[in-house]
């Protein structure tokens, strides 16, 4: 059984004893067994761990974990220290550079987690080589759950939607008291279309102290 060990245990106890999520974890052995899998099990759950769902202040929805090895460690675009930062994540740290001034000097981003940026991939898992490759295996089950739960929420959430795939769980998130704010992915390929410009850092932080929440440091 997971064991996060704060109060997402409670939170998301009935989806992770779902029929889905067994036959989830009955393929993940399966996978973890015959491929290289990413991250590594012990880190699939990092994100929550880091954020417990009180903290949460922003939540940044990626896709799947990176498929390269050394990379993935349970936080959307975030790698290990020490890593080269992918090119997604150097046009992040692009963005916060010309919105906020800040040069990111990590492409370790748990310092975020740790002040309240839940880094939540929709697909935990990733066989090597292969994105999107757990995709539809039940882990969805999962996270739109997590969205679920943060949207229920009376404190206010700044929602990151960056890119067609996270701007779809646009749905899951109703409560008023939310704010979303919606870009194309920073990938090089998208990342001219609307995400350059978007000043989504600072846009969080307005909406935060304007609500008496501290803001985010976005230094990593």
């Amino acid at each position: 059984m997971v064991y996060i060990g704060n109060s997402w245990d409670e939170l998301l106890k009935d989806v992770l004893s779902s029929k889905t999520y067994l036959e989830l974890r009955e393929f993940l052995k399966s996978e973890y067994s015959k491929y290289k899998i990413y991250p590594d099990m012990h880190d699939i759950f990092n994100a929550l761990k880091a954020t417990d769902y009180n903290a949460v202040k922003a939540v940044i929805i990626g896709q799947d974990p990176y498929h390269g090895p050394g990379q993935a460690h349970g936080f959307c675009f975030s790698v290990k220290e020490g890593v080269p930062a992918p090119p997604s994540l150097s046009n992040i740290f692009k963005e916060i550079k010309d919105d906020l001034g800040i040069e990111c000097a990590s492409p370790c981003l748990q310092k975020w987690a740790e002040r309240g940026v839940l880094l939540l991939n929709a697909v935990l898992t990733v066989r090597e080589g292969l994105a999107n490759s757990h995709r539809g295996r039940g882990w969805e089950s999962v996270t739109d759950c997590v969205i679920t739960k943060l949207n229920e929420r009376e404190t206010p959430v700044v929602f990151l939607l960056w890119g067609s795939f996270a701007r779809a769980k646009k749905e899951l998130i109703t409560n008023p008291k939310h704010l979303i704010l919606e870009a194309a992915h920073p990938s090089p390929l998208s990342a001219h279309n609307s995400f350059f410009g978007s000043r989504h850092f600072s846009k969080a932080n307005k909406f935060l102290s304007e609500r008496g929440i501290e803001p985010i440091d976005w230094s990593t």
